[in-house]
């Protein structure tokens, strides 16, 4: 055996080893193989190579072409060090090349925007995917599915079909992207440069913060009430920061679960048109109404006949953590700059994970799986706020939400809200402090609950039992 590594024995062409090694000291000629002691066999076409991998010498041609390359034949007599190359004519350090916004051999954003959108493939010079059959039903659902030459450019049953034609009149299109923070990333990257303002609800989303922060930009907290954003302060916070971007929830906002009231609406949308604004309306809570919450009301994009607003809705929440499935439609020109950088991001959603997504939404048991989820979010929601009630009063929500899966507990002034939190961790109970839904400084502290993870009523009291508990020992 030929070990080398550890213990294990030296290999048996050792003495073949310590003569190449001889061989091939600077000044000497390599044997011929014939010559050698211990010969190891090698095809006739690597012999006739191995005068190329010999180490090059002074005056020495290491790798030319013909009888010279495979001879090492001398260029010229003399010995001396061939002639430097010539600088470079574009020396700049790598780090400052990668970081800088625009290098000098970077083509132009038009030229690169246009070269990723020229045709109608997401995927340039990308071969079709196979073209699977349907299982059972989906058979007759044949022509809803993603088109072939675009993986990502979801189909023509993302803009024609029932489900989702209430998304907004007129021509446009849908773009599929792996879960609902990918395309909000992808969105306001598209819309807005870094350094840009955004307007954004205060509170808001964390991850909406998240994403702003790695990009660069600023948001700009606009309050909301009772009734959803404050519509009538967005003409001056459009004025005063000269943002171009709106990112809202109108249906079950989170945190709060607010609903954006139907006299607001018509003033967000003229407010984001005198401003020259885009809307990033984020509706992820489109399935997630309660049993007794009735018809949600249609989102912006329906009134929408401009194409300002960019509207997300995702599958997640309503199915599982792993069908990461999102949708984005847009209007105009600005499906194009979103479908470009949806190329460079992620270039195109796996094709299976669409077809079992657009297989489960057209599935008969769909309706019915929706019915459930409201009924069973209604439920824990009664449950959760008849304990708080019941055994945390101070907390008590003041208005219960119809939809979404958490509520939003206002606390007395003068609670450490970080404080309550990793107390109740401590005694098994994972809640949210509000500091963090806050793209300024909050009002007063508050603690966020989600009911969307556990497995009864039963488990929802004695999360609250021990929250109380909690609160006691953290207000002393």
């Amino acid at each position: 055996q030929c070990g080398g590594i550890g213990r294990s024995p030296p290999c048996r062409v050792q003495p073949l080893s310590t003569g190449w090694k001889a061989a091939v000291e600077p000044g000497t000629r390599r044997a011929a193989p014939r010559r050698a002691r211990h010969r190891l066999a090698r095809p006739r076409a690597a012999r006739r190579r191995g005068a190329a991998r010999d180490p090059p010498r002074r005056g020495c041609l290491p790798g030319g072409a013909g009888r010279a390359r495979r001879r090492g034949r001398h260029l010229t007599g003399s010995t001396s060090r061939s002639a430097p190359s010539p600088p470079r004519a574009f020396r700049v350090p790598w780090t400052r090349a990668a970081f800088s916004p625009r290098s000098p051999n970077h083509p132009p954003e038009s030229s690169s925007s246009t070269a990723a959108t020229s045709t109608r493939t997401c995927a340039p010079n990308a071969p079709s995917p196979p073209r699977w059959p349907a299982p059972g039903a989906g058979r007759a659902r044949g022509a809803a599915r993603p088109p072939r030459d675009c993986p990502n450019c979801a189909p023509g049953s993302r803009a024609t079909s029932p489900r989702t034609a209430e998304a907004g009149p007129g021509p446009g299109g849908a773009l599929v992207s792996p879960g609902g923070q990918s395309a909000l990333s992808g969105v306001l990257r598209a819309l807005a440069p870094p350094g840009a303002p955004v307007l954004v609800e205060s509170p808001t989303y964390p991850g909406l913060l998240a994403v702003l922060r790695a990009t660069g930009q600023r948001p700009v907290p606009v309050p909301v009430d009772a009734d959803g954003l404050r519509t009538d302060l967005l003409p001056e916070a459009f004025r005063a920061s000269g943002a171009r971007v709106l990112v809202c929830q109108p249906l079950h906002q989170n945190p709060t679960g607010t609903v954006l009231a139907p006299a607001r609406r018509p003033g967000l949308l003229a407010a984001a048109r005198a401003a020259g604004a885009f809307v990033v309306e984020d509706d992820f809570a489109r399935r997630l109404g309660h049993a007794d919450a009735g018809p949600p009301p249609p989102p912006l994009a329906a009134e929408d006949p401009d194409g300002i607003v960019v509207h997300i809705r995702s599958l997640t929440k309503v199915t599982a953590p792993s069908l990461r499935v999102a949708a984005v439609l847009a209007r105009g020109p600005v499906l194009e700059r979103l479908r470009a950088v949806q190329v460079v991001d992620h270039f195109f959603v796996p094709r299976p994970l669409q077809e079992a997504a657009l297989e489960l939404v057209g599935s008969p048991s769909w309706t019915r799986h929706l019915r459930a989820v409201a009924s069973e979010l209604g439920a824990r929601r009664a449950a959760l706020a008849t304990a708080l009630a019941r055994r945390l009063p101070e907390a008590a929500p003041a208005r219960v939400p119809t939809g979404g899966y958490h509520l939003w507990l206002p606390l007395p002034e003068g609670t450490d809200e970080s404080a309550l939190a990793a107390e109740a961790l401590r005694r098994g109970v994972a809640v949210a402090p509000g500091r963090p839904y806050h793209p300024a400084e909050p009002d007063r502290p508050h603690l966020r609950i989600s009911y969307g993870g556990v497995a009864d009523g039963d488990e929802l009291e004695e999360g609250v039992r021990r929250l109380a508990e909690a609160f006691a020992a953290v207000r002393g």
